[in-house]
């Protein structure tokens, strides 16, 4: 077990020929969508608009019981509203919600409910997840109770300077089969979401459902990590997800399901996943790489943002689902190759995503978005860029260029009068918004628009270009 763990953190270990890579994308083809980004179909909201999601995940590991949740205050999405984003992931704990089996925290509810009326008011799209890491508490951890944990007796052994090879611990991995196969655990996970969703669902802040986090299962002898991800994923977590889509569907029949691969997909592994059977799901992989995770540097030469990108994108393609990547970021962001990092790894998941979460809007040090002050710590002020919320239309191409600062898109207006909405993060130099094509820009507080919300209303049925670019006044349309 331990040359399994040694061969998963090992740089380069889990790398896919090179044959796998997409092409490079040039500066003139940036914009087109290539084949796999018009198969993925993008996330869309109740008006029928394209919606794009940019944020953080929002969590509060540390404090549990009566504390649970108290760590998360109204700051945290009043900042990211001003930051320009639109979007949290927040971490809920099934072993807060179920301490005692059918005993449900009517407290830690409560404080859900305080935190999406937080985000509600500040205009932050919510998806709930189901977070666990190393199972649960019965491994030092926080996700799944301790009365839902059964190891049939096997070691586990835990290892705080390496938490995630904890994962590879007999009594871990037997924790999951169980969790996965036994009916009364099969049962009580589908009622924990059902309280979620009956509670939750018509909340107007939530957007979804993510239902486990960095699911994980049991090797078996002499199955080498790939195969073992792609077994679980097939014959465990396939037949998990519609079981608890089929559950939350009993109690709230729109909004999103969110899927997650094993974390080995972060290696550019393609994952195992068959059909999830519901018309309203998000694939939601996560974006890690185990020798950036280790300490080490990005590394360009490697290919890691490409292999992930050509294996990331076949599932979604061959199912025709949107794709939402639910965390992502390093630890040691202020190496030297960090900031090229940020840059490329903004550019991939925007070619094929309608959405990312960073990892983690906190106020201090380690993997926080930003310091005490609430400033974007080093090379993580890259996060923050021109986009759209939501567009009103089909998209034709959209793309920002990071050298020249500017941002485009081109879309097809819809049939009936509909709202396109743009985020402009706070600029000192401001930024300069036109439009060509009928339609007029609304909702900017007057030049020069230092960052915000405008509005870009069309004529129906019309072709629309937006072009936004810092440094400058706020622009007039060609077309008022």
């Amino acid at each position: 077990m331990a040359v399994v763990v040694a061969s998963v953190l090992a740089a380069g270990a889990l790398a896919p020929a090179a044959s796998a890579r997409p092409a490079p994308v040039s500066p003139s083809s940036a914009s087109s969508p290539s084949p796999y980004e018009r198969a993925i179909l993008p996330l869309t909201d109740d008006r029928g608009r394209t919606l794009t999601l940019r944020g953080w995940n929002v969590e509060d590991k540390a404090n549990r019981g009566e504390d649970a949740l108290s760590a998360i205050t109204e700051r945290h999405f009043r900042d990211l509203r001003a930051g320009g984003f639109n979007f949290a992931r927040l971490l809920v704990f099934w072993d807060d919600l179920e301490p005692r089996r059918g005993q449900y925290s009517a407290r830690y509810l409560a404080r859900i409910e305080r935190i999406l009326d937080w985000a509600h008011q500040h205009r932050v799209h919510v998806l709930i997840d189901a977070h666990q890491d190393v199972f649960g508490p019965a491994f030092g951890h926080r996700g799944i109770p301790e009365w839902a944990t059964r190891t049939d007796g096997l070691p586990f052994t835990p290892n705080p300077d390496d938490w995630f090879s904890e994962y590879f611990q007999p009594a871990v991995q037997r924790a999951f089969t169980h969790l996965y196969e036994d009916p009364d655990l099969q049962r009580a996970q589908a009622a924990m979401w059902q309280v979620l969703a009956d509670r939750f669902g018509r909340h107007p802040a939530v957007i979804g459902y993510d239902l486990i986090n960095e699911p994980m299962g049991e090797l078996k002898e002499g199955e080498d990590l790939p195969a073992a991800a792609r077994r679980i994923e097939a014959e465990h977590l396939t037949p998990l997800y519609n079981r608890l889509a089929r559950a939350v569907r009993a109690k709230d029949r729109t909004t999103w399901i969110f899927v997650e691969p094993t974390p080995i997909v972060g290696e550019g592994v393609p994952t195992g996943l068959g059909r999830i059977e519901d018309r309203r799901t998000v694939y939601a992989p996560h974006f890690y790489n185990t020798a950036m995770e280790a300490g080490a540097d990005y590394d360009p030469s490697a290919g890691w943002i490409e292999a992930y990108e050509a294996a990331i994108t076949a599932y979604p393609a061959r199912h025709r689902m949107p794709v939402v990547v639910g965390e992502w970021g390093p630890l040691n962001n202020a190496l030297p190759n960090m900031g090229r990092f940020y840059r490329e790894a903004v550019d991939s998941l925007n070619r094929y995503s309608s959405g990312w979460a960073g990892y983690v809007w906190c106020y201090g040090g380690g993997y926080c978005a930003v310091d005490a002050q609430g400033r974007f710590r080093t090379n993580k002020e890259r996060t923050a860029t021109p986009y759209a919320p939501a567009v009103a239309g089909a998209v034709r191409s959209e793309a920002y260029d990071a050298d020249t600062r500017s941002y485009r898109l081109a879309y097809r207006a819809a049939a009936r009068p509909g709202a396109t909405e743009l985020s402009l993060p706070p600029s000192p130099r401001g930024w300069r918004v036109s439009v060509t094509g009928p339609a007029l820009v609304t909702g900017g507080p007057g030049a020069p628009l230092r960052g915000g919300w405008p509005v870009v209303r069309a004529w129906p049925g019309s072709e629309v270009v937006v072009t936004v670019r810092e440094g400058g006044p706020y622009g007039r349309t060609d077309h008022p």
